[in-house]
């Protein structure tokens, strides 16, 4: 479908009328014919609405969203992640409205006996597409931790780290918006399993979704715990590398002085003294850390 494009379907007991890039005159004519409020019609326009519910007294209006990026891209806002879709519906008709395309709606070739049985078919369509990220934000978690901990850490940057984590934690957020809008549907009584499905299947997400988040938080705590961890080792090698050579530094800045009278510049074996003395200083601090067992 074009800007502004309509797909009316009639069924047996309602009829679908389905929105797609809508404009400004076409919503006016919906909201004419319809009788639909003017500020939900504004809503339905908004890019970056989030999920609600409202009821009406001739129809209910539900905002909803559904993941259409993908992990990969690096989005981080609501707006980016996922799109929304507008639905108006009464038991004699259902409307719903959207920007982007969604498969699902295309592929609603089922005959439905009520305009909410394809209402729920559509809103577990869209519940669903956030599965596919949370699959996706569990492999980087794993990879991550693979590199992390058995290759070499810095090729993960914490930049990495940051988009794992916002990603998760405002898809989370998307969802828990998504099920505290499903909260407030009331439908029929041959609905009810089908809407507790949904419920269940958000409740599941969620849940998967808080388990993601604490192993990305663990992850970030682990890399700077290892980044922390191979700083030391280095500041560690400097240190001793210091304690062994500055006695033998001291030592050779004595005898390097250029005063007139130093007596051990005048012995014969001066050299291999200085050279004697330094060896013994340097295997009495190799037994010293030894015996700390620092080394």
């Amino acid at each position: 479908m074009q800007q502004g494009a309509q797909k009316v379907r009639q069924f047996a007991t309602f009829l679908w009328t389905d929105i797609r890039r809508p404009d400004q005159d076409g919503l006016d004519q919906i909201a004419a014919q319809y009788q639909l409020d003017l500020f939900q019609i504004q809503d339905s326009l908004e890019h970056g609405h989030l999920p609600k519910f409202e009821h009406q007294p001739r129809y209910n209006f539900l905002i909803l969203r559904a993941f259409t990026s993908s992990i990969e891209e690096g989005a981080t806002t609501i707006s980016d992640l996922s799109n929304k879709i507008a639905f108006f519906y009464n038991s004699e008709k259902l409307i719903t409205i959207h920007r982007s395309p969604f498969p699902f709606l295309d592929d609603a070739a089922q005959d439905y006996s009520a305009s909410e049985a394809l209402l729920l078919h559509l809103i577990h369509q869209m519940a669903e597409t956030y599965q596919t990220p949370l699959n996706a934000l569990d492999r980087q978690i794993e990879e991550f931790e693979k590199t992390i901990f058995l290759k070499d850490y810095s090729r993960v940057s914490l930049e990495d780290l940051y988009y794992l984590k916002t990603q998760t934690r405002i898809t989370k957020k998307l969802i828990q918006l998504f099920q505290h809008a499903i909260g407030q549907i009331a439908v029929g009584e041959v609905h009810q399993t089908a809407l507790q499905d949904i419920k269940d299947r958000l409740l599941n997400l969620i849940l998967n979704y808080d388990e993601v988040l604490e192993n990305a938080n663990n992850l970030l705590h682990s890399y700077h715990s290892v980044n922390a961890q191979k700083s030391n080792d280095v500041m560690k090698l400097l240190t001793i590398f210091s304690a062994f050579f500055l006695p033998l530094t001291f030592i050779a800045g004595i005898y390097g002085m250029n005063f007139r009278h130093m007596p051990e510049l005048e012995w014969n074996s001066g050299y291999y003294l200085a050279w004697g003395l330094m060896l013994l200083i340097a295997a009495l601090v190799f037994i010293w850390f030894r015996r700390k067992r620092i080394i």
